[in-house]
């Protein structure tokens, strides 16, 4: 339940904040007749996003043994790059974001074109939420009930959708660049427990051989048939008794990406202040 929760809360508020930046902008310009086509292109993304999530489940349930195996082993790594990229990408972006959207809108307005503007935001929108789609079913995989699970994932964009009202309605700032900051991290922590799930999933699958020795045994201490283990193994890929390559990928994906991306910040404004010096210099 807290893994759909977590994701579906990160991930729906970067949706609340697009249609709020849409919608508010719009607003401003005393343009709200086209609100209407602002809803209509994030319904149609909303939809896109779960007939692609479905579509992932009726093809898991088409498959057995081996091959659901290797499908689900390679659908977490390939949700593993596709949450880290967008991570990236939205902790470069973030910043000019809301101007991008504005100028698009402006553009779509002095084109005369309703269309231009669903366009715009079933884009936006359907990104965030294909990415949703995919994350929660290389989750889902490893997860308890299924009804707790989409609990969790309705919770979550509940909690996203409020935050959004409050964020349109409130003259305020909320401290939405230390959330995003956290909860990229906690996401992160969370793609490393998948990548550690996809090597057992591909291994099982046989894809990939002999995975290494196995250090140590934690099964009499934290039992992986346990509430508590079945939850660790969920949320964080907890393994009782891990291979030693589960290991090394664990902690080297944090080691490098954490890293990395808790210093980007540094690094672009670095980036910034020498440009000018660049561009001088060759003059």
């Amino acid at each position: 339940m807290l893994f759909s929760l977590l994701v579906t809360a990160r991930e729906g508020l970067e949706m609340a904040l697009i249609v709020t930046i849409l919608l508010g902008y719009l607003r401003s310009l005393d343009q709200k007749p086209h609100f209407r086509a602002i809803w209509i292109g994030v319904a149609a993304a909303a939809g896109l996003s779960i007939a692609f999530g479905a579509g992932l489940e009726i093809a898991s349930h088409e498959l057995d043994g081996r091959l659901l195996e290797a499908f689900e082993g390679f659908t977490m790594l390939f949700a593993v790059a596709v949450l880290t990229w967008m991570l990236f990408w939205m902790r470069k972006q973030g910043a000019a974001a809301s101007s991008d959207l504005r100028n698009k809108v402006d553009s779509a307005l002095s084109g005369g074109s309703v269309m231009a503007l669903a366009l715009l935001a079933f884009s936006a929108v359907g990104r965030e939420g294909l990415e949703t789609a995919l994350f929660l079913f290389a989750g889902s995989a490893s997860h308890g009930s299924d009804i707790e699970f989409a609990l969790g994932g309705v919770i979550g964009f509940g909690i996203a959708a409020a935050l959004g009202v409050v964020l349109y309605y409130s003259s305020s700032r909320l401290p939405l660049r230390h959330f995003f900051t956290a909860s990229g991290v906690l996401l992160m922590i969370i793609a490393a427990g998948l990548l550690t799930n996809a090597l057992t999933e591909l291994h099982e699958a046989t894809v990939i051989g002999d995975l290494g020795v196995r250090p140590w045994d934690t099964e009499h201490l934290l039992p992986m048939t346990s509430d508590l283990g079945k939850f660790m193994h969920t949320l964080f890929g907890y393994d009782s008794a891990p291979a030693i390559s589960q290991i090394v990928l664990y902690w080297g994906y944090l080691s490098i990406v954490l890293v990395t991306y808790l210093a980007w910040p540094q690094i672009s404004s670095s980036r910034r202040s020498q440009s000018p010096a660049t561009v001088s210099s060759a003059t």
